[in-house]
């Protein structure tokens, strides 16, 4: 095979190299850089393929049209390389698109004066053709253009490289192997194109951009070239609120972030990397102690720090950096700041033991309050209902007044008493003890209790309660239970009314009922009593009627204690029906003798 002929094949590969380098990167074309590179593999590939007609043609005519096809990529690839440095490095970001347009000045003339070199030849001055070798067939005098923009080339390359020092110098390992990548890219034609300057007449730059090719992919299979650029990277680095420091394996600081500097001044006071970590943290041993006694494990401390007058607190997490093997290569210092947590926490255990004294205190204060309340109104209930039971003349034009005294007495007593026994239950003071318990004489109990105040209004009692029904139920809140029904079907019952007391046993559950032809329950009252929460969520919630609502409120909670519930049917005007049940059973036989009942109940009454 021919000389011209296998140097041909060989561009035309390398052309095919460049394209698919140039997919994989459009692949990635959110970046910035690989756009970059997309268009600097595009313009090398119409140099290896200009090239490669070049070689193949036969006439001056074919190798200028070749040189054209040459010159789309031959003065804008170096200019590209030197804008993917600029982008990689994120240099000059506010002047970028002013940078780009100085850049593309002499490219531009240079592909225009090509263009048009045969009116006046400043690129290449004549074509002689070449009587000693079969490539190239023509030799080509070079005009001063050719000259200026090869100078411009070698310029841009070593500007390029002068940007990656100082990157190079504080960047991580992975991100210094993609500069490599990128350097030696860019090195091997502008070292054969040299060659071809100063001796060889054959122009071997495009196989150098083929080795350009090699060379990129593998910097993106094997480092991730134009996955994440270092200025992402390094955005990223800068912008996190943790604190970090990078250190080498020689346990020199070779890089950090600005919220390390915030921390520790004297990162920012240095300005040549790497720099020796004992020298900047001198003024803390104990944490160079922590990064130095380290050894192969990765671990978590504290730190505290002052800042100017106030102590900071730090979470520091000291891990290590690996390259591909399993050898660590430098230590990463992160430390966060946690002062404000600490200082809420702080805030917090002083808040919660504040607000323990505080409830500490309402409890004592409720407490006494409540039995202080209760004792005397007590009194008064019993002063009232002696002085009621014999009226004298005299008092006649002052029964009216009595009566509403009496009543308002009354209600008030069984608000207070109805208050304290809510306070024990939320308290936890009131013990749940289920036993079981005849319903019927339970029952009979309770309108004994009520017998008084029924009478007074001449108000019927019916009782309607099998014998054989049987709750386990605790007895003091079984007892509280019907006072509260019973007391208020008493009091918005009207002289003569009627209230009756029944039960069924439906499976494992006896349900109850507390009939009245009253006056209802009220709209108001319905929607409050349908609510989980209905006292003390605004001012002025006692109000008459209060002692009802808090009754039948405190009657529902005990009867989920006992894993029953609570239902009423109401008609203004027409009456209510209180429902409610509790566990219970058909029983044998009577589970008390209804004379204790009677004692119990005479006990509670007279105490």
């Amino acid at each position: 095979m021919e000389t011209r002929q296998w140097m041909s094949i060989l561009l035309i590969l390398a052309t095919a190299l460049m394209l698919f380098i140039a997919l994989l990167s459009y692949q990635k074309r959110r970046l910035q850089v690989a756009r970059t590179m997309v268009l600097i593999m595009l313009g090398a590939s119409c140099y290896a393929l200009g090239y490669a007609f070049e070689i193949l043609s036969t006439s001056l005519c074919g190798v200028k049209l070749s040189l054209q096809l040459e010159y789309v990529g031959i003065p804008f690839v170096s200019t590209l390389w030197l804008l993917l440095v600029i982008q990689f490095t994120g240099a000059a970001a506010q002047i970028r698109r002013r940078i780009t347009f100085l850049l593309l000045i002499i490219p531009v003339l240079i592909f225009l004066l090509h263009l048009t070199n045969d009116w006046h030849q400043l690129i290449y001055k004549e074509y002689i053709t070449n009587t000693n070798a079969a490539v190239p067939l023509y030799t080509t005098i070079k005009g001063p253009f050719y000259i200026l923009h090869g100078v411009y080339n070698y310029l841009i390359l070593l500007f390029g490289i002068l940007l990656f020092i100082p990157m190079y110098l504080r960047s991580l390992p992975i991100v210094r192997k993609q500069i490599i990548v990128l350097v030696l890219g860019a090195a091997a034609p502008m070292l054969l194109n040299f060659v071809f300057l100063f001796g060889l007449n054959v122009d071997m730059t495009p196989i150098g951009f083929a080795v350009s090719g090699v060379v990129y992919v593998w910097g993106i299979f094997r480092f991730n070239l134009l996955r994440l650029t270092p200025l992402a990277l390094a955005k990223v680095f800068e912008t996190i609120r943790d604190g970090v420091v990078l250190f080498d394996y020689e346990g020199q600081i070779v890089s950090y972030n600005q919220a390390a500097e915030q921390v520790f001044p004297e990162l920012g006071a240095v300005r040549n990397y790497p720099a020796k970590g004992t020298d900047i943290f001198a003024s803390w041993p104990d944490l160079l102690e922590r990064i130095s006694s380290s050894g192969n494990q990765e671990e978590r401390f504290s730190f505290q720090h002052m800042q100017g007058k106030k102590l900071k607190h730090f979470i520091c997490s000291l891990s290590f950096i690996y390259d591909t093997g399993v050898t660590p290569i430098g230590k990463m210092l992160m430390f966060n700041d946690i002062t404000e947590l600490i200082e809420n926490e702080e805030r917090l255990r002083e808040n919660a033991r504040q607000l323990s004294q505080l409830n500490s205190f309402k409890d004592k204060l409720f407490t006494v309050v409540a039995h202080d309340i209760r004792d005397p109104i007590a009194l008064l209930v019993s002063l009232t209902e002696l002085l009621g039971e014999e009226p004298k003349d005299a008092d006649l034009a002052n029964a009216e007044v009595f009566q509403e005294i009496k009543k308002q007495v009354r209600g008030t007593f069984h608000l207070v008493d109805n208050l304290l026994d809510w306070y024990r239950s939320q308290n936890g003071r009131v013990a749940f003890r289920p036993q079981a318990w005849n319903l019927q004489q339970v029952v009979r109990q309770a309108m004994s209790l009520a017998g008084g105040r029924a009478s007074m209004k001449q108000i019927q009692m019916i009782e309607s309660v099998d014998e054989t029904l049987t709750v386990n139920a605790d007895k003091e809140m079984l007892d509280l239970i019907f006072r509260n029904l019973l007391s208020n079907a008493i009091k918005y019952t009207g002289m003569e009314g009627r209230i009756e007391i029944g039960a069924v046993l439906e499976g494992e559950l006896v349900r109850v009922s507390v009939k009245d032809n009253g006056a209802g329950i009220d709209e108001e009252t319905a929607n409050l009593l349908t609510q989980e929460e209905l006292y003390f969520k605004e001012s002025g919630s006692l109000h008459a009627g209060s002692e009802m609502r808090f009754g039948l409120v405190l009657s529902r909670e005990f009867l989920r204690i006992h894993g029953g519930s609570l239902q009423f049917e109401s008609t203004l005007g027409e009456g209510t029906n209180v429902l409610f049940t509790l566990p219970g059973f058909i029983s044998g036989g009577v589970m008390r003798r209804s004379e204790e009942m009677e004692v119990e109940a005479l006990e509670s009454h007279t105490g």
